[in-house]
């Protein structure tokens, strides 16, 4: 059998970088990327067409194929030029794990190239070269002394917006030029992986469209684990079955919310997206704001096992007139309880099983009246739901007191900042529930306790987001590229 210099488990940002930046420092050769789901110009969304989510076999298209969700997603990507790093506060500002590790292992100097460098690939790519969020800084900074007097505070991370189609386009340029000097396998599932003494010695894998197939296995004594959200609880379990060192993080767990355009109009001129970050009374947990999409659409995508969560994306030319965001509450859980994602995924059960397997939306007045959503009060509703396939229901039977409270008491908040963004017509979809609460242990190369096992990217625990996922990838890439 063949024996690869690198084997790369997925395809998502962090996977697609690494592959990049390989490819220029010459050590590209002889690399495999495995990807369950299929070549982005093949990924598309049924409910586009048909208003229905289909259950896409054997994988969503969505969330799994080259450049994972991200080549569904809307495309922000946070700027390194006059966001991530705060020249006034001395602060880098990065989602997961990832702020810690390189800041542990990394100099400022050595972040701000990182940052850049990633940014000028996108740019190379098709990135738009539009900063949102430069324009209004007098604007910007009175909305946060407004947002600090409520508690809250208002996070000012200048973006460039891709829009979901210019996603699409600009990974299909990425996929064609990696795929000139990098090995790609689509539709192929790593059932398991190869360790014997403690040492990485490969991967075992069978084709995604035939559980019958016999496992072939693909050696490699250096492998990477790039698996993203949607492969974290396989990665989980890759943790327990070979002791593969990990730390229980947090999983957020929320709801996506929808308003119209004209409330929020100020936030989405002045910054595109607004980044909001509390912790209400009376139990102080973390609450956010994430992945704002102004004039954008609520959407739906599925994970394994038919669990549909809810998110947005906005494009580039198709506009709505509603925004969409996610307000999660960040979960942390103390011994003896070490099950996080299992946690979030029965909440995603119980919500899904309410909703017929359907993401269930509940307008803001009736949770506050105590009752349901029926449909024809919907239809009636003031804000029209983007998401079609969305289900009239009750939220709080399935979400919790805990993260409920915390919502709700964000939203009162929120309303104080802006006016109208707690009016009872305002749409609640759920669940939003982000996977990443299992952080793999890893050193100033990315190895894991397993010789030769690295693990980048969101999967891990170590990034939430396109940028920093991307970033880890150039420097696992860069690091790899002097023991190959």
């Amino acid at each position: 059998m063949k024996k690869y210099d690198v084997i790369v488990i997925g395809m998502g940002p962090s996977a697609v970088f690494l592959a990049y930046e390989l490819i220029q420092k010459k050590k590209a050769k002889n690399i495999l990327l495995i990807e369950q789901g299929k070549r982005v110009e093949n990924r598309n969304c049924p409910i586009e067409k048909t208003n229905k989510c289909t259950k896409c076999k054997p994988f969503c298209n969505i969330t799994s194929g080259f450049s994972g969700a991200g080549a569904f997603s809307d495309g922000k990507l946070l700027s390194y030029h006059l966001s991530l790093y705060n020249e006034e506060q001395d602060n880098i500002y990065l989602g997961g794990n990832g702020g810690s590790y390189i800041k542990k292992y990394m100099t400022m100097d050595e972040i701000r190239k990182l940052l850049a460098y990633t940014d000028d690939v996108y740019l190379k790519f098709g990135a738009d070269t539009k900063l949102e969020g430069i324009e209004f800084k007098d604007e910007i900074k009175k909305l946060q002394e407004k947002a600090t007097k409520e508690g809250l505070n208002l996070i000012d991370i200048p973006i460039r917006h891709l829009g979901t189609e210019k996603a699409h386009e600009l990974y299909y340029r990425l996929e064609q030029y990696i795929e000139k000097e990098v090995e790609l396998k689509f539709e192929t599932i790593v059932e398991d992986l190869i360790i014997e003494n403690n040492e990485i010695k490969g991967v075992r894998v069978r084709s995604s469209n035939n559980k019958e197939e016999e496992l072939e296995e693909i050696y490699s004594d250096k492998v990477v684990s790039a698996v993203g959200r949607k492969g974290a609880k396989w990665l989980e379990g890759m943790c327990k079955k070979y002791n593969i060192e990990s730390e229980i993080g947090s999983v957020d767990i929320g709801i996506r919310y929808e308003l119209p355009d004209k409330i929020i109009e100020k936030v989405n001129k002045y910054m595109y997206e607004g980044k909001v970050v509390a912790r209400p009374e009376p139990f102080k947990d973390k609450v956010r704001t994430f992945c704002q999409n102004p004039s954008g659409f609520v959407s739906a995508e599925v994970y394994d096992k038919g669990l549909t969560l809810v998110n947005g994306h906005s494009y580039k030319d198709k506009k709505s007139t509603n925004t969409n965001l996610a307000i999660l509450v960040s979960h942390n859980f103390n011994y003896p309880f070490n099950k996080p994602i299992e946690y979030g995924i029965n909440i995603a059960k119980n919500l899904n099983a309410l909703g017929n397997g359907n993401i269930v939306v509940q307008r803001l007045g009736d949770i506050h009246r105590g009752k349901r959503t029926w449909q024809e009060e919907l239809d009636n509703n003031s804000v029209v739901p983007t998401l079609k396939t969305a289900v009239p229901g009750d939220i709080t039977f399935a979400l919790g007191y805990r993260t409920m409270t915390n919502i709700l008491e964000f939203i009162r908040k929120m309303d104080k900042v802006v006016e109208g963004f707690g009016h009872p017509d305002n749409l609640l979809y759920g669940p939003e529930i982000k996977f990443y609460s299992n952080e793999i242990v890893v050193n100033k190369d990315f190895e894991t306790n397993i010789e030769g096992l690295y693990s980048i990217g969101d999967g891990g625990g170590l990034t939430t987001g396109l940028m920093m996922a991307s970033c880890s990838g150039v420097q696992m890439a860069r690091i790899l590229s002097k023991k190959i």
